[in-house]
């Protein structure tokens, strides 16, 4: 299915490790609302192989969208309806990024107004003081008030963010933020180790010397716990970093179908899209969008994709994919989830030229191969971007 990405990038303070495109200036929000609204009258926002029969989904993300006021959301959603082919598609699933600290009352009730399904939410840890190194505007103590608000609101489809390998953490305080997350009954969890990325301040604390990585014996501990606690929760593993509530049976007869049936879990669905070679478009500044040849992506900076959409010249980067770097995406992007690598899909060409490098993977314990997939096996998942760059084309 094909998908809609607006990108928000107003945050009320920039969190440490953060190296998406945002702003703290809020100042520019109304411009760039319409500046987005009217990007929706330049150019196609569903990709023109989007069948009616489709169910396309919509994801809004950030930067903080939950920024945003109430009539702002309704103008977003209102340009969207009026720019999408007619009839308008039904929309499988439709996703804004959240803070728990935005999420008030009123917040929730503008959500039961607008065609929103899904909340993702980060809650990154559920300990106040490692949320004050991560510089988060929310306590521990607001995640499980904000779930239950946006369950009270109506909202069945709500996903929180985790993150371990914190300078000092132990594996008990990592066991306690699982066990606070299962707590919630969200149905979905997505959970990520602490990256020191270039450029972000926590990069900066890494290099002086003021904070120090884990063990990395350590991190394999957390991943290991984390992957038996979910799962021992019910939880798909679905994708390298992303755990999917199983979905119960109508009947009442346990659960429905195999764990790596899309419809057996609250898998995302439109961050499925990226991993299987589905087009999507991107809406607002640094937003990227893939039409199957070409990747195409609007400038990362907010006073010049403004004044390009407003002049009816938007600032856009492309990169036209040639053959090996469509393999060389699909290798990456399918094996980071539990479904795999459909070997089907490739050509003769690109067959003939990955089994032999996957067979010492397949040896080593590190891929199975299976129903005509590949994919990586548990150990695999600890070492898959070294599996993953020896399959690629160089």
């Amino acid at each position: 299915m094909a998908g809609i990405y607006i990108h928000i990038p107003f945050c009320k303070s920039r969190c440490i490790y953060c190296g998406f495109y945002s702003t703290t200036g809020l100042g520019m929000r109304q411009r760039y609302v319409d500046a987005v609204c009217r990007e929706m009258e330049l150019r196609p926002i569903l990709h023109p192989s989007s069948k009616e029969e489709d169910q396309p989904t919509i994801y809004i993300g950030g930067g903080t969208p939950s920024q945003l006021s109430a009539s702002q959301l309704h103008q977003l959603f209102d340009a969207l309806s009026s720019h999408l082919p007619s009839p308008t598609p039904h929309f499988s699933e439709v996703t804004i990024e959240a803070n728990p600290d935005d999420v008030t009352e009123d917040f929730a009730l503008t959500l039961t107004e607008l065609p929103v399904n899904r909340v993702s939410m980060g809650a990154q840890t559920f300990d106040d003081q490692r949320l004050r190194f991560l510089n988060r505007r929310h306590t521990a103590a607001q995640v499980p008030q904000a779930v239950q608000r946006l369950k009270d609101a109506g909202i069945r489809n709500i996903s929180i963010d985790l993150m371990f390998g914190f300078p000092g953490e132990t594996l008990d305080d990592w066991k306690h933020d699982i066990d606070a997350a299962l707590a919630l009954g969200v149905e979905h969890i997505s959970a990520y180790c602490l990256m020191y990325e270039q450029g972000t301040r926590l990069y900066d604390e890494l290099s002086s010397g003021r904070i120090n990585e884990i063990d990395e014996e350590l991190e394999r501990q957390m991943y290991e716990t984390l992957m038996d606690r979910l799962a021992a929760a019910d939880y798909e593993h679905y994708e390298i970093s992303n755990f999917a509530l199983k979905k119960a049976s109508p009947m009442g007869g346990g659960l429905e179908g195999a764990s790596s049936m899309v419809g057996g879990s609250w898998r995302g669905l439109h961050n499925s899209s990226y991993w299987t070679d589905v087009p999507y478009t991107g809406l607002g500044a640094a937003a990227h969008s893939y039409d199957g040849q070409r990747r195409q992506w609007n400038v990362s900076d907010l006073t010049k994709y403004i004044i390009g959409i407003e002049s009816g010249h938007p600032a856009i980067e492309w990169e036209d994919l040639d053959a090996d770097s469509r393999y060389n995406d699909r290798v990456m992007l399918s094996l980071r989830t539990s479904d795999g690598l459909d070997l089907s899909a490739l050509s003769e060409q690109d067959r003939q030229y990955l089994l032999p490098l996957a067979k010492t993977f397949l040896d080593d314990g590190l891929l199975v191969l299976s129903g005509g997939r590949l994919r990586l096996s548990r150990a695999g998942l600890f070492v898959s971007n070294m599996v993953m760059s020896e399959l690629m084309r160089v």
